[in-house]
């Protein structure tokens, strides 16, 4: 027997096709060019399709941003996870698994984050209208690095808040660098983070 799809199942697998769809049409045409029709017509639905999930075009990219943060979040978690130390192997592995992130859009979404970035500093009233939903993935990303140091018994030499804002801000100029310059920057970051972390 076909199993019987939910209201709640239903309204999910929509906001899943809106975002990969938003996601493909912001890489294509950079997030200033892209409009929810183009969005709406790409995920083969209307607009007001879009305007039952999101508010807005920065709400739908923050929701793209979302989901992208969290393949970093569960990724990072599952190498994190296993080690009961932070040494050489696993510090390649977590380099490994970013580069891998990085070649997969890595550069279409870090190239759309520092446009956003851009769109935001630009207009005041979006910024301010955005703010607690970016100091989610703050708190989100602060809240992974104060339980994985806890629980390898390490410390930050600064606030572990800061250690995330200073992660996602410089995240997006390791991925577009080590494409332009062909140079590999993720080993060395990875150190420059390392530092600031005092191990037992």
């Amino acid at each position: 027997m076909a199993e019987r799809w939910t209201r709640e199942r239903r309204l999910e697998r929509t906001k899943g096709l809106l975002l990969e769809a938003a996601e493909a049409v912001f890489a294509e045409k950079g997030f200033a060019a892209a409009t929810l029709d183009d969005i709406a017509h790409a995920a083969g639905y209307t607009k007001g399709a879009i305007y039952k999930h999101f508010a807005t075009k920065e709400e739908l990219f923050l929701g793209v941003n979302d989901r992208y943060m969290q393949r970093y979040f569960d990724t990072f978690t599952e190498v994190l996870a296993a080690a009961s130390r932070v040494g050489t192997e696993e510090l390649d592995r977590v380099g490994e698994l970013w580069r891998r992130l990085g070649a997969d859009r890595g550069t279409d979404h870090a190239a759309l984050g520092m446009e956003f970035t851009l769109y935001l500093l630009r207009n005041p009233e979006v910024r301010e209208r955005v703010a607690a939903r970016q100091e989610e993935t703050v708190e989100a990303l602060g809240q992974f690095i104060i339980e994985n140091l806890d629980r390898l018994g390490a410390t930050s030499l600064i606030p572990p808040m800061t250690m995330a804002r200073v992660i996602i801000h410089t995240t997006p100029s390791v991925v577009l660098g080590s494409e332009l310059d062909s140079v590999d920057l993720y080993g060395p970051i990875l150190e420059m983070y390392m530092s600031a972390i005092k191990l037992p």
